[in-house]
């Protein structure tokens, strides 16, 4: 299935938009839950669709046992540079927020990684290698997609900080090998511990606080 330019600008536009929502629904109403759950279940739906489709779909994308392990062994290093400075921070200013919330965000928290990711590197960047009509080099489209992701997280300034670097280096990965896995996984992981360490905030209470 021959996937035209004007596909790839709709997924886009819809990531975007996807985007636009989290300043509504996560930071003015604060539907943090509601919004994880829906975005989590309409990319899911869309995956799902765009699969029945093409069957090839998923490898394309990055959604593949292949290259797991180079990919994962290659962002360990900065993964545990990332987790020790993280818990260093929040021991020196006291900013330590610890409970057994911790564990179910760790548990699960990867699962949104993993969707994050699909929309950044699969949707953004790899659609922005993949048009015809626009011509951008590879540094390009990682340094667009980096600041795309950290404008997401405004306006938390740490957070901006360490998304932008964090998907320079995811880019940098999955343009190598093409693994979505060992993204979302660090993402979800080393999120958890930036949240409780760094910035002293239970996801876990947030999450179901519209409750």
């Amino acid at each position: 299935m021959i996937v035209t330019d004007k596909r790839r600008w709709i997924e886009i536009s819809a990531v975007l938009a996807t985007g636009l929502l989290k300043y509504v629904l996560m930071d003015w109403l604060n539907f943090r839950a509601f919004y994880i759950a829906a975005a989590c279940i309409f990319w899911s739906v869309y995956i799902y669709k765009r699969y029945k489709g093409n069957r090839h779909i998923l490898q394309h994308w990055g959604f593949r046992k292949n290259h797991f392990k180079q990919s994962f062994f290659f962002l360990l290093p900065f993964a545990l540079v990332m987790v020790a400075a993280i818990v260093w921070y929040g021991i020196s200013y006291n900013v330590v927020f610890l409970n057994w919330h911790v564990i179910p965000v760790f548990l699960f928290y990867p699962a949104w990684g993993i969707i994050q990711q699909f929309l950044m590197v699969a949707l953004i960047a790899g659609n922005l290698r993949s048009i015809t009509t626009i011509k951008l080099s590879k540094i390009q489209i990682i340094l667009l997609t980096s600041l795309v992701f950290a404008w997401v997280h405004y306006p938390s300034l740490p957070l901006m900080i360490f998304t932008f670097f964090m998907e320079l280096v995811f880019l940098t990965a999955y343009f190598k090998w093409r693994n979505l896995w060992a993204l979302g996984l660090y993402h979800g992981w080393v999120a958890s511990l930036l949240l409780f360490f760094v910035l002293g905030r239970d996801l876990w209470n947030e999450l179901w606080m519209v409750f």
